[in-house]
């Protein structure tokens, strides 16, 4: 989306930045900068950085400032130290900026993880896009303005897209929505709904919806995550549509805890069990070591499911399902 020259000033950025000494808007004017805002726990966003990070790569020297603005989405993800590990996991270079107050989501009045927003180098915002996609029209963008600062400035191709799924002719599935499982924005389909702040024990018979998780065993729920609170065997099941699914998980134990997952009744197949999926004596499982988002189902094919997560262990604690639904035909 672009915005007209000269009409809107971009605010003021951060206080607390990894990559980088502390930047302001004046002390940038004369470069095109880049913001975008992310969560290193948001699918989306991640999908989003092989793109950011090249750009980096191309157009640092030829003046443009790409600058990460980390608003954190859970609580988890306020912690410097947890966003610090997130940039190094990820290979950022570029500077990043923590924005745990929200305090430059609001100046922006931005939306949506992630957002980017491109400034000419006079200071003023000059296109934004909300989302994944439309890599090449912001690259053109970034090239048009650094073609004002620097008309003769020999510019690269626009890049190809970095996954399949990204090009031309890939096809996009309606996907099952982002699931939230605390009682604050969670869908939960037992008959009984949350019983919020403290332990309880939850079970289901009967159909199940999609867009609805159906909790098994003791859990707490919480404003933002589920649980587990005992030491049986505690479940949690989804329907859903999409070809991957990835959940966003923390330990709240010093020690790493085990999740176990199925699907449709059987421990995952190798070939769609997402990235951080082990094996053992016939069992697909994650060991959760760190807050993060984890990547649980990974199809080259968009299908509806059943899906299943088995802890027999306390402090394991859940966040959020998202769902990928792209797929590559040629694939």
């Amino acid at each position: 989306m672009k915005i007209d020259k000269g009409t809107v000033r971009a605010p003021e950025i951060g206080r607390i930045w990894f990559n980088s000494p502390p930047l302001s808007m004046r002390q940038l004017r004369g470069r095109v900068v880049l913001i975008d805002f992310w969560d290193y726990t948001c699918v989306n966003c991640i999908r989003t950085l092989p793109y950011l990070k090249e750009w980096h790569a191309r157009y640092q020297q030829k003046g443009l400032t790409v600058i990460g603005v980390h608003t954190p989405e859970f609580l988890f993800a306020r912690y410097e130290s947890n966003v610090e590990r997130g940039i190094e996991e990820f290979g950022l270079t570029y500077p990043v900026v923590v924005d745990s107050n929200m305090e430059l989501w609001q100046a922006f009045a931005n939306r949506y993880w992630p957002t980017k927003y491109l400034i000419d180098g006079e200071g003023y915002l000059r296109y934004a896009h909300f989302g994944e996609g439309a890599y090449a029209e912001t690259e053109e963008a970034i090239q048009e303005l650094l073609r004002e600062i620097h008309p003769e400035a020999p510019l690269p191709p626009v890049m190809g897209p970095v996954r399949e799924t990204d090009r031309p002719g890939a096809v996009c599935y309606p996907p099952s929505p982002e699931l939230y499982l605390g009682h604050r924005r969670g869908r939960m389909g037992n008959a009984g709904e949350f019983v919020e702040d403290q332990p309880a024990d939850y079970t289901h018979s009967g159909e199940m919806k999609e867009g609805y998780f159906y909790a098994y065993g003791r859990w707490t729920a919480t404003g933002d995550h589920l649980e587990s609170a005992g030491e049986g065997e505690a479940r949690i099941a989804i329907p859903y549509s999409a070809a991957g699914v990835n959940l966003v998980m923390a330990s709240f134990n010093p020690q790493p805890r085990e999740v176990e997952i199925r699907q449709n009744g059987s421990p995952l197949a190798p070939a769609v069990a997402g990235a951080d999926v082990s094996f053992s004596d016939g069992r697909s499982f994650i060991t959760v070591v760190r807050p993060r988002m984890y990547s649980l189902v990974n199809s080259n094919d968009f299908g509806t499911c059943k899906l299943e997560l088995i802890t027999r262990q306390p402090e394991l604690a859940l966040f959020a399902f998202t769902f990928t639904t792209c797929v590559d035909k040629g694939a």
